[in-house]
């Protein structure tokens, strides 16, 4: 039987989503969503990392600032898949722990797996050390290795939907700043256009669709639960 014939959605679970998602919007601009943001880009330029690795490359250093911006800088690998990860990279990060979050009770395990991938990665890549993506990412990872050891797991379940909730809404935004509103400035849609020769806006298109289609398909994906069935009737007094 399909997925679907075996789950159904959770209505009133989409609607506080969706109301998470606006109450994140609402807060976007302010310091509450600043450190949500710096880890998505943290993640983008993870995904161009491993990318590299994945395709036979390496990793020299991953830089992250506290005005959003970050680098990842890669000796060989796939330039093309490398340059492609960052944008939708970030956005199935945080898809995936809105997934784990909905589908699963192991969010506890969820944040520690997090809290060990941005430590491990900090702690080998992000450069300089006396700089403040590593010192932020540093801290970041301890305390989510607190929140998931020591917090409950509703507190978990939370923590996850809210960063997932983040990913997808930072990453469209940032594709239609990179590739439409600021086309002209170095980015990696601007790479890839140089590499390619389609225009930066026409990657943005492209990512833009995607990244809304993934970010559709997440938030219904983690609304899925399985029906309850009732027991069968009690055979008892007759």
């Amino acid at each position: 039987m399909t997925e679907r014939a075996n789950t159904r959605l959770d209505g009133k679970q989409l609607l506080w989503l969706l109301a998470l998602m606006v109450l994140l919007t609402l807060l976007w601009s302010t310091w509450v969503v600043w450190p949500l943001k710096i880890l998505v880009v943290f993640f983008h330029e993870l995904s161009h990392g491993f990318v590299a690795l994945l395709t036979g490359g390496s990793i020299d250093h991953i830089e992250v600032v506290k005005e959003q911006g970050g680098l990842c800088v890669t000796r060989g690998g796939n330039r093309f898949l490398t340059l492609s990860a960052g944008y939708l990279g970030s956005l199935i990060w945080g898809g995936l722990a809105l997934l784990l979050a909905g589908r699963t009770r192991r969010d506890r395990g969820v944040t520690l797996a997090m809290s060990g991938v941005i430590l491990l990665a900090t702690i080998i890549w992000v450069r300089p050390i006396l700089g403040f993506g590593f010192g932020f990412h540093l801290l970041a990872g301890l305390v989510l290795l607190l929140i998931g050891a020591r917090l409950p797991r509703s507190f978990n379940d939370i923590f996850l939907k809210v960063f997932g909730l983040a990913s997808c809404l930072y990453a469209i935004p940032d594709i239609w700043s990179d590739t439409v509103a600021r086309s002209h400035l170095p980015s990696d849609a601007r790479m890839l256009a140089e590499m390619t020769h389609i225009p930066t806006v026409m990657w943005g298109g492209f990512w833009i669709i995607v990244a809304l289609a993934l970010a559709a398909l997440f938030l219904v994906k983690s609304c899925r639960t399985r029906p309850t069935t009732a027991p069968p009737p009690s055979d008892a007094g007759l």
